[in-house]
């Protein structure tokens, strides 16, 4: 994928048929589903189109997909892992920190406006999780998010500390997404940024606050006010 580039590679005619050919019938199905869904929106995505498009019959695909509901959900959940996929790349092409976590929002907030029929896909029909917790899903996205938000959370205020941190950050782009997608707020991604940035800009004066502390209690000062600019 180029750097810039917000289209998901969701796989090509040949790429299908030479999966089937290797047995792979499923993979195939999910592959041709998510090319159906950005052509015509989860309501028209059908196994039968599916099944012709592959070049297999319908009963083929039951076996893998008893009903609609089985397919959407194996789309939702395979778009959910192309979601974490383009949260990584973007925050490790940040560097990490608090570059890589803000670099994080913005991927989120862009597959959705590239991909908007899946997005809305991934949390109607998505498996729900089975652990209580919402930030307990396994999942390559919430492990992102919960990874970034244990590591820039202040350490002192301990796992309920991580866990606000990140559900106010995954609030905010998912809010924002869907805002955007109903045509609630315009698509004015340079201000959108600047919304999801925010934690950048509010941590910058509680670190230039202690620019006439020692080194060392300057750092302590910045890494306390990552997580919570009120701790500084």
């Amino acid at each position: 994928m180029e750097p810039d580039d917000n289209n998901v590679n969701l796989g090509s005619a040949p790429a299908r048929k030479a999966a089937y050919h290797h047995g792979d019938l499923r993979a195939a199905a999910i592959r041709t589903g998510l090319q159906l869904l950005e052509e015509r929106g989860a309501d028209e995505v059908s196994l039968r189109e599916i099944a012709r498009r592959a070049g297999v019959s319908a009963t083929a695909l039951y076996r893998h997909f008893p009903d609609k509901d089985a397919l959407l959900a194996a789309l939702a959940d395979e778009g959910l892992a192309l979601l974490g996929a383009e949260q990584r790349a973007a925050g490790d092409a940040a560097g990490g920190g608090i570059d890589g976590f803000n670099a994080t929002g913005r991927a989120y907030v862009r597959f959705a406006l590239a991909h908007p029929a899946l997005f809305r896909l991934i949390f109607s029909k998505g498996t729900k999780p089975s652990a209580p917790e919402w930030s307990d899903k396994n999942d390559e996205a919430m492990r992102l998010l919960m990874k970034n938000a244990s590591e820039l959370a202040p350490p002192e205020a301990g796992e309920a500390a991580a866990k606000v941190f990140a559900l106010r950050a995954w609030a905010l782009v998912h809010g924002l997404s869907v805002l955007l997608l109903d045509g609630q707020i315009s698509e004015d991604l340079e201000v959108i940024d600047a919304v999801i940035d925010a934690p950048e800009q509010a941590v910058r004066p509680c670190i230039d606050a202690g620019a006439g502390d020692s080194a060392s209690a300057a750092r302590d000062r910045s890494d306390r006010c990552r997580g919570s600019p009120t701790s500084c």
